[in-house]
């Protein structure tokens, strides 16, 4: 690499979109070849990077880079990259997965482009690929092609030589002619060549890289295995009188090589399953939409382009660009990655359609409303890549030890050897490869990790999105469940059935006024407000005088309600109305009897209306609270809601538990008692007005249909806002953790026993290249037990996982 890169400083535009818009084909990967300069150039642009990078919410002159990385196999490979690129001026952190083989990296654009970053993975000898790379899949088929080659030659060549070899072993000695024996082992290096020099390439390459690195990975130890074996039983063939000739080993060379193929090719086969979701997602947006030209015609243009007021035209078959409005048309909307929602939707003039979704019938045109990361598409997707590149606990133990339990197996080789060595060179040699071969850590590394992943994919696809992979192993240890009331155990959907309000104000004024201020909270009262104040304007024929009032220095206070100031059309905001819209005792409100949820509002002399809200509940609450109650999870409520609505909820929910008129603060206080008596409390919420306690909680779930992503606090995402998905996540945790303690059981109960054995030298060179290539094997079958889909609708049938 040339020694600086000089570039402008660009003022970094936020980015138009993110997603699987195609980048020039020569910078879609990065070469081994450190010269190749030119290609990672391009991505230094603000508009290249932002197709797969997203602005830091910490720092705004920091991104976040996803990228897919080719040639690892383990967790040391993980463990070099990140040293590589943490020493790059400018990163500020690095986050690599070794089972997902994806990469997150913050990076100041005041410091660093990303080709210098980019640089610092080829030299190492991988490749980086952009997340959104459209070409991903075809390089993935492509690797899987020439492995399926690899292995072929390996079968091919491995039974040719097992049948000379079988003469040796069903003969006494004597029994063949030394010519007829000497001709068996020359064949058997002829057939051995092609094994060598073609499918050992990935293992010979790899170990080449780490040793010009002055590196470390599991490929090493393999590949030294590999050539020790074939350099002795060359020099057994070639002299048989030497100090090597009593016997050569190219049957147990050829079999080793031939189970490591088989279980390498299985596993990627099986990590790409597991990263099905993930990807599904990240390939959702197209490349390029028809946008409508001010006179009318219509004219292909990039994705990056498109603005919000844009009118696009959407054709059946197409996905949906951006968040938007549909303005004409009719069809049905597929969004079962993007919600959880596995029936087609129907989508007509007045509807809202989301980025990422599918368009299955009619042609719909569309005004684009929110793009790139503003889209609830992009906030996904910037969650998903985060948890696919996390790492629980447990995965962490077993990284930090990965380098050094290889680097020990490189010396319990060399000492196994120098025992063996006065006694038998031959067996000595011999007993060293088996020690390097059979001590590799990948099934202790894929442990954790695989497991996780595949059930964050399946969690994913039934529309449950996981932040961290380490909320799934704290999830599995949860035995309280608090919930929030008004729209989590409630319906969000509320209707305003009484009004109080003071003298000399009407029951409409009051809604107008109380509705400006609540559009601008997500609450699910607020928006109550806001659409039964839309629909009376509008039976009316006033919806524009309703839409000309306005709010300014509105303030949300989490748990109480919202302030502003209220200001006419035409009049200056000195001569505006303070108002407060929230409690009773942030409005300082009388509270009225009744069973109903109440809301005020009060202006600078006090209080000027009361609304009732009737709210119903979810039709899945009562069975999300019996299933949780059999699973031995108590369950209760936390409201700021009064205590009588709050009392209601809980009798019809048969919850003993509950808690009305708390505050945020309070809220985090009842929590902490609990955990302060050894509890381990999952918190539900709406992820906004929760914040503290979600933050607080061992684990927490948000609610997403009405919830800007990047703003909730919590672990968990409903999607489809529906609480059914809360028991099906707690089960499918526990299964997952039942299956990691499995999977480590499996790993250190083989190393216990395959170690001794081969130090030993009663373990021979193939068996020790089956009993690696199976223990991977194993562990990822395991795991993939958890990738079957979620049940949909229903509680009842998420009763079949705890068998699983």
């Amino acid at each position: 690499m040339s020694p600086a890169l000089v570039l402008p400083q660009p003022s970094v535009p936020a980015p138009d979109v993110l997603g699987p818009a195609p980048l020039p084909a020569s910078a879609l990967s990065v070469a081994a070849d450190p010269a190749a300069e030119s290609p990672l150039q391009l991505l230094d642009t603000p508009e290249e990077w932002a197709a797969f990078s997203w602005p830091d919410p910490s720092d705004a002159n920091c991104w976040r880079s996803s990228l897919v990385l080719e040639g690892m196999h383990c967790a040391a490979c993980a463990i070099n990259l990140e040293n590589a690129l943490r020493a790059v001026p400018g990163v500020q952190s690095v986050q690599i997965s070794g089972a997902s083989h994806r990469g997150q990296i913050v990076w100041s654009s005041e410091h660093t482009r990303p080709s210098e970053w980019m640089q610092a993975v080829a030299r190492l000898g991988y490749k980086a690929l952009p997340a959104n790379d459209a070409h991903a899949h075809a390089r993935r088929r492509e690797e899987a092609r020439r492995m399926v080659w690899r292995w072929s030659v390996a079968a091919l060549c491995m039974m040719q030589v097992m049948m000379y070899a079988t003469p040796t072993y069903l003969t006494s000695p004597g029994d063949i002619e030394p010519e007829s024996l000497h001709l068996l082992r020359w064949a058997s290096w002829v057939l051995s060549l092609p094994v060598m020099f073609f499918s050992c390439t990935p293992f010979l390459s790899n170990a080449w890289r780490d040793l010009r690195e002055r590196q470390i990975s599991m490929d090493l130890p393999v590949a030294l295995g590999m050539v020790v074996t074939f350099v002795v039983s060359t020099l057994g063939t070639f002299e048989p009188q030497g100090p090597f000739g009593a016997e050569v080993f190219f049957d147990s060379f050829t079999m080793f090589v031939f189970f490591l193929l088989t279980g390498r090719w299985l596993e990627l086969r099986m990590r790409d399953r597991t990263a099905g979701a993930l990807e599904a997602v990240l390939n959702r947006l197209p490349g390029s939409v028809r946008r409508r030209l001010p006179d009318g015609r219509w004219a292909l243009i990039s994705i990056r382009r498109l603005q919000v007021g844009d009118v696009i035209e959407v054709l059946p078959g197409e996905a949906f660009a951006a968040d938007g409005l549909v303005l004409s048309g009719l069809s049905q909307v597929d969004e079962a990655l993007l919600t959880g929602e596995s029936r087609p939707l129907a989508r007509q003039a007045g509807d809202r359609v989301i980025a990422g979704s599918h368009n299955l019938s009619g042609t719909l045109q569309v005004q684009i409303e929110q793009t790139g990361a503003s889209t609830r598409y992009a906030q996904i997707v910037a969650l998903m890549a985060s948890a696919s590149v996390s790492k629980p606990a447990m995965a962490l133990l077993v990284d930090r030890w990965a380098k050094p339990f290889l680097l020990a197996v490189m010396l319990a080789a060399f000492g196994a050897a120098a025992y063996w060595w006065p006694t038998d060179p031959a067996h000595a040699v011999m007993v060293a490869v088996a020690v390097l071969i059979v001590t590799c850590p990948c099934a202790l590394s894929l442990a954790t990790p695989a497991a996780m992943l595949a059930t964050a994919g399946a969690l994913a696809r039934g529309g449950v999105l996981v932040r961290s992979l380490s909320a799934l192993q704290n999830l599995a240890s949860i035995d309280t469940v608090m919930f929030d009331k008004t729209g989590t155990l409630t319906r969000d959907a509320f209707e305003v059935v009484r009004t109080h309000t003071r003298a000399g104000v009407s029951e409409q004024q009051a809604l107008q006024w109380a509705s400006s201020l609540a559009r601008h909270s997500l609450h699910p009262v607020s928006r109550a407000l806001w659409s039964q104040a839309r629909r009376q304007a509008e039976a009316a024929g006033r919806l524009s005088a309703l839409e000309s009032l306005s709010a300014h220095q509105v303030q949300e206070h989490a748990g109480q309600g919202v302030q502003g100031v209220l200001v006419w059309p035409g009049q200056a905001v000195q001569a505006a109305m303070a108002l407060r819209l929230g409690s009773a005792a942030f409005c300082a409100a009388p509270a009225y009897a009744g069973q109903h949820l109440q809301v005020s509002l009060a202006d600078a002399t006090g209080w000027l209306a009361s609304f009732e809200l009737a709210e119903e509940l979810r039709p899945e609450a009562l069975g999300v609270v019996q299933a949780l109650g059999k699973l031995g999870v108590s369950v209760k409520v936390l409201s700021g809601d009064g205590q009588n609505a709050v009392n209601q909820v809980a009798q019809k929910l048969g919850i003993d538990d509950a808690q009305g008129g708390c505050s945020p603060s309070s809220k985090l206080q009842a929590l902490q008692a609990l955990q302060a008596q050894g509890r381990k409390v999952a918190m539900v919420g709406d992820g906004l007005n929760d914040g503290p306690v979600l933050a607080g909680a061992d684990v927490s779930f948000a609610l997403g249909q009405a919830v800007p992503l990047a703003q909730s606090k919590s672990d968990f995402v409903l999607m489809g806002g529906q609480l059914d998905a809360l028991v099906s996540t707690l089960l499918r945790s526990r299964q997952t953790m039942r299956i990691v303690k499995q999977n480590l059981l499996w790993s250190v109960a083989y190393n216990a026993t395959c170690v001794p054995l081969a130090l030993t030298g009663w373990l021979p060179a193939w068996a020790a290249g089956l009993g690696m290539a199976l223990s991977s094997l194993l562990v990822v079958l395991n795991a993939l037990r958890l990738s079957q889909a979620l049940p949909q609708a229903s509680v009842r049938p998420l009763f079949a996982l705890q068998t699983a």
